[in-house]
């Protein structure tokens, strides 16, 4: 039997790059599958979830009910013979043994947080547990795509950045790079709609009432109408977002990070308070910015001077929209940064970085505008 025969019976459209999809029942992999419909060539052929194994994909998320996909299986049942490439959803912590299971022919972009810190100790003490695919980490390339896209280019295994280091870096970098803002003293406020903090199962926990186990903390009745910080000055982003900064500034940046968790779905920003080098102005960080992304990248766009730069403006998107703002001290700015926590943030990214790793446009089925209202 052909592949695509098997393609047919199993209700899913054929396409000349393969994807299996570990992790599908949670959010990220959800997005995946809406993000893959309007791809060209990629095809979800293979979905896993243990818990739902045998259920179809629109049992779980009735949105995709117009895709044919098919059935989700057990992970212990996947043939990765034939796929071509992988993304990973799983939780952190459960994906290293997993990855390095799986054919070394395969392109995989991860995007638990299991192998973007390059540090193995540094995993070890921000995670609680032992790096179990050490030998790995060191092909890994980090996927911060506008970043690093040449060496995501000759990658196999991508680890894809976290929600709220993407929505950091991705300002911080050009203005690092052009030294215009001190290394030190960098205070990150950042927000995140409520996909950001829970997965499917904690959601369905909470409203079908299956567990009485669940976390408190996010019940409807504890988010809605207010506004929780939480990881205060332990939050797992923190070493991530150091070691993005560090790398570009060529010595040690320390910030001060905290998050908080918003009533609302999707969206999230992040409020970055700098100082800035001797002699600039703020003028000068909007320049740089406005130079560099306007000309070089599609999806990070410096909005107009005075404009703030809103989370539902970049909603169901792969943009994030970046302004900067004189603080009222002197010689400070503020940078505030949006983007989709589950597309820019998350599978967006993804997805162009395979985009990337396969020598397909990096805009390849993501240049979808942002949802309004």
């Amino acid at each position: 039997m052909t592949f695509s025969s098997i393609c047919f019976e199993q209700g899913c459209w054929f396409k000349d790059i393969r994807i299996g999809l570990l992790g599908a029942s949670g959010y990220t992999g959800a997005e995946i599958v809406r993000l893959v419909a309007n791809h060209p060539h990629f095809g979800v052929t293979l979905m896993t979830a243990d818990r739902k194994a045998g259920q179809s994909m629109d049992s779980v998320f009735p949105h995709l009910t117009a895709q044919k996909l098919p059935r989700l299986i057990s992970i212990k049942d996947a043939d990765f013979s034939t796929v071509d490439a992988v993304f990973c959803c799983l939780p952190h912590g459960t994906t290293q043994e997993i990855i390095k299971r799986l054919p070394t022919s395969l392109k995989i972009v991860d995007l638990s947080a299991d192998f973007r810190l390059r540090d193995i100790s540094e995993y070890e003490e921000w995670y609680g547990q032992p790096h179990k695919a050490v030998e790995l980490q060191k092909e890994v390339v980090y996927g911060l795509t506008e970043l690093l896209r040449d060496d995501i280019k000759k990658a196999l295994l991508v680890a894809n950045p976290g929600c709220y280091p993407t929505s950091v870096q991705l300002p911080l970098v050009p203005l690092l790079k052009a030294n215009l803002i001190k290394h030190d003293n960098i205070v990150i406020d950042a927000k995140s709609g409520v996909s950001g903090a829970a997965s499917l199962l904690i959601i369905m926990i909470f409203f079908f009432h299956q567990d009485t186990g669940a976390k408190e903390a996010n019940l409807y009745s504890e988010i809605a109408e207010g506004i929780s910080s939480y990881g205060v000055t332990r939050h797992r982003h923190v070493p991530e977002i150091e070691q993005g900064l560090s790398d570009v500034a060529q010595s040690k940046v320390t910030v001060s990070f905290t998050p908080h968790l918003m009533p609302m779905i999707r969206g999230m920003q992040s409020t970055i308070y700098v100082e800035m080098a001797p002699g600039v102005r703020t003028q000068d960080l909007y320049q740089q910015l406005k130079s560099i992304l306007l000309y070089e990248e599609e999806f990070v766009k410096v909005v107009d001077e005075g404009v703030v730069p809103q989370a539902h403006n970049v909603r169901g998107s792969n943009y994030c929209f970046v302004n900067v703002f004189p603080d009222r001290i002197p010689g400070r700015a503020i940078i505030i940064s949006v983007i989709d926590n589950l597309v820019k943030g998350a599978s967006g990214q993804a997805l162009q970085n395979l985009n990337i790793m396969f020598g397909l446009p990096e805009t390849t089925g993501l240049l979808h505008q942002p949802l309004f209202p």
